[in-house]
């Protein structure tokens, strides 16, 4: 599927006119870059702009000895021609808990260290909660609030050593504790073009403080989302293009599929409450919704948290089935400063998962009918 989806590109790259080079990209300067080919020799491009797209990488802090063998990245781990036996993955955040997942299906006996009080540390905690729950019921071991003091390599796979006291065997450890921005070697530097973490600073039009250059995507920071990076150059496209255009990053969803799957848009009910502002929630679990029962696929639920006094929606989180495809509605609703009542009082289709939207919505002024 992957190189399917790949080759699609290539192909409108091709209907379009638009001109591959292959290589790495050695000095960014305005109006030029100088590119090391696949086959060794350099070349130079000119542009009266430039996009700056260039991802990011897995965090690799020394402190793991990272191997490619036993001390893996998700990188690696998606190259695995075997299932461990037996997977530590050190960070509970989305990549972590969905490589965790994943392994569990395939068979491996995992477990899960995050330093932070409970996984998915910059989700909604009653979310968090839940999803921990789920995959304690599926056998994977969850360690949470400890930290990782030492990741050893032994004859026969390594040894974790945590801050608890506690150590873990395993054959693997994935670490997946963060991403870096690929942004060394660019010759951005020597424009000021990045902040103290080494991503490039650019303003809501996604341009640079150097006319001419635009970034987009992971290099940029903010949430390391591939939809995200696609907006952005979207919004950089249309602005050399001669519009004038700007991205709005407010309601920006983000999902993470696990089983139950994750979704959210907006800020949790802990961030809502430590504005200062009155808040009022709504709930409504998928074991009351007859779509979700007819499926066998009742666990989760969908949790809204509102301004008080307007009603306007804050955040939306979503904790079950499809929960990636249903958050799409809570961005849409979040993007014209909707209100709780606007998604209450919208007719959704029965039987549908999206009623549970619905319900929560209702739910928030005390009104849903079917809890």
């Amino acid at each position: 599927i992957v190189k399917q989806l790949a080759g699609g590109v290539r192909f409108l790259f091709k209907k379009n006119g638009i001109e591959l080079v292959k290589g790495k990209a050695a000095k960014i300067e305005p109006g030029r870059v100088n590119i090391l080919t696949e086959d060794g020799d350099e070349k130079e491009l000119s542009a009266e702009d430039i996009i700056i797209a260039a991802g990011s990488s897995p965090s690799k802090p020394a402190v793991f000895k990272f191997d490619g063998d036993k001390i893996i990245t998700s990188e690696e781990a998606l190259r695995l021609r075997q299932v461990p036996e037996k997977l530590l993955v050190i960070g509970g955040g989305a990549i972590g808990l969905e490589f965790a997942y994943i392994f569990s299906v395939l068979g491996s006996d995992v477990s899960v260290v995050e330093e932070m009080e409970h996984l998915l540390p910059g989700e909604d905690a009653e979310i968090s909660g839940i999803l921990e729950q789920s995959l304690i019921k599926k056998k994977i071991k969850v360690y949470t609030g400890v930290r990782v003091d030492s990741v050893e390599k032994e004859k026969v796979g390594i040894t974790a050593r945590l801050s608890s006291g506690d150590s873990i065997q395993s054959d693997k450890a994935l670490i997946a504790v963060g991403r870096i921005p690929n942004t060394e070697g660019l010759g951005l530097e020597e424009m000021n073009l990045l902040n103290e973490k080494g991503y490039i600073t650019v303003n809501n039009e996604m341009r640079t403080a150097v006319p001419g250059i635009y970034a987009v995507g992971d290099v940029v920071g903010g949430m390391l989302l591939a939809h995200k990076a696609s907006a952005e150059g979207i919004v950089a496209a249309e602005n050399i293009a001669g519009a004038v255009k700007k991205m709005e990053y407010r309601a920006v969803p983000r999902c993470i599929f696990t089983k139950p799957e994750v979704a959210a848009v907006g800020i949790s009910e802990k961030d809502a409450m430590e504005s200062g502002e009155e808040i009022k929630t709504g709930r409504f679990p998928f074991s009351a919704l007859g779509k979700a029962m007819a499926g066998g696929d009742t666990e989760g639920m969908v949790k809204i948290v509102t301004d008080g006094a307007s009603g306007e929606i804050l955040g939306v989180h979503i904790i079950g089935p499809h929960a990636s495809d249903l958050i799409a509605e809570a961005a849409l609703a979040m993007s014209m400063e909707a209100a709780a009542e606007d998604i209450a009082g919208t007719i959704h289709a029965h039987p549908t998962f999206s009623e549970a939207i619905m319900e929560a919505g209702h739910s928030v002024e005390g009104k849903a009918i079917h809890i």
